[in-house]
């Protein structure tokens, strides 16, 4: 059984921490600012606006900041300012006994797709793919996709549409909700954090790779067998993507739809989870059911899962 952490009400401590790449602190000020307006109370971690060469703090740093959130009893969840890389430096090395026994929301994408695939797989905990702090800029804190974090970290029932696609193969899943980053997710395999991926609803996105990255990627997964047994296969996002001087042929989309065409499960492509501002919270390990239909896609929280 998965269990799940405390959703907030208000006055609720929310931590900020940078555990993977740099991040300004200018560009979380609107986050700080719109969390109080929601009613939490904010406190700033030492690694955001921290710098050392690429990430927000030495490995050392960013390890003790992170501890520190997830140790500290006050603190109900924890939102990552940013990804970029540097999580899988420090994973091991978290301690996470007391948030074991006091389980708090781990919230963010990208890089920290570690964290969440490392947190389900070792603890059977929820966590919360979710936008991170940059997001809340230029206005888009008061549209549906930054709005979807303030509801999810409230407890309210998620309940997701979108349009249909051309290459979704139509059907209904029922399963834990799990996946991420594509590179994470491959990344990952072969290590004590990867997702063990049978029965469940997997989710994936990626942004600035080569086509030909992502046809690679693709076969690792399938030949590690995480493709097999799914319930549901939703394929998010995959922005800004790159080409070789040799193009490789055919878009990105056709490249993921060539290995996952004869799976006999559902799938739907272009579900609004992503790097672009189209990236709804979505709960790592809580059950969620996948409707794919011609017309549409929907995807809300199980009954039995809140």
């Amino acid at each position: 059984m998965i269990k799940i952490p405390p959703y907030l009400k208000k006055g609720d401590l929310i931590g900020i921490v940078c555990p993977a790449g740099y991040m300004p602190k200018k560009k979380a000020e609107t986050c700080i600012r719109v969390l109080q307006e929601w009613g939490f109370t904010v406190r700033v971690g030492k690694s955001l606006g921290n710098r050392f060469h690429y990430f927000s703090g030495t490995d050392a740093e960013r390890l003790a900041d992170l501890q520190g959130m997830l140790d500290d009893a006050e603190v109900k969840a924890v939102l990552c300012g940013r990804g970029g890389y540097g999580m899988s430096r420090i994973i091991d090395q978290l301690d996470f006994r007391k948030f074991k026994k006091k389980p708090k929301w781990l919230i963010g994408f990208s890089d920290i797709t570690v964290l969440h695939a490392h947190v389900y797989r070792q603890l059977k905990i929820a966590t919360m793919h979710a936008p991170m702090a940059a997001a809340f800029n230029d206005g888009e804190h008061t549209k549906e996709y930054v709005q979807s974090l303030r509801k999810a970290i409230s407890g309210i029932t998620s309940n997701y549409t979108c349009d249909a696609h051309p290459f979704n193969r139509p059907g209904k899943a029922e399963g834990e909700l799990i996946g991420g980053n594509l590179s994470l997710v491959a990344h990952l395999i072969g290590s004590i954090s990867s997702f063990q991926t049978k029965g469940k609803i997997l989710f994936l996105e990626d942004v600035g790779e080569y086509i030909y990255h992502i046809d690679r990627m693709l076969i690792q997964l399938k030949r590690s067998g995480m493709l097999d047994q799914l319930a549901g296969l939703m394929i998010g996002g995959f922005t800004e993507m790159k080409d070789t001087s040799i193009p490789f042929g055919t878009d990105v989309f056709s490249v993921i739809h060539s290995h996952i065409k004869d799976y006999p499960y559902p799938v739907c492509f272009d579900f609004p989870v992503s790097h672009a501002k189209n990236n709804y919270a979505l709960k790592v390990g809580v059950k969620h059911l996948l409707k794919i239909s011609k017309n549409k896609v929907v995807l809300k929280e199980s009954a039995l899962s809140v």
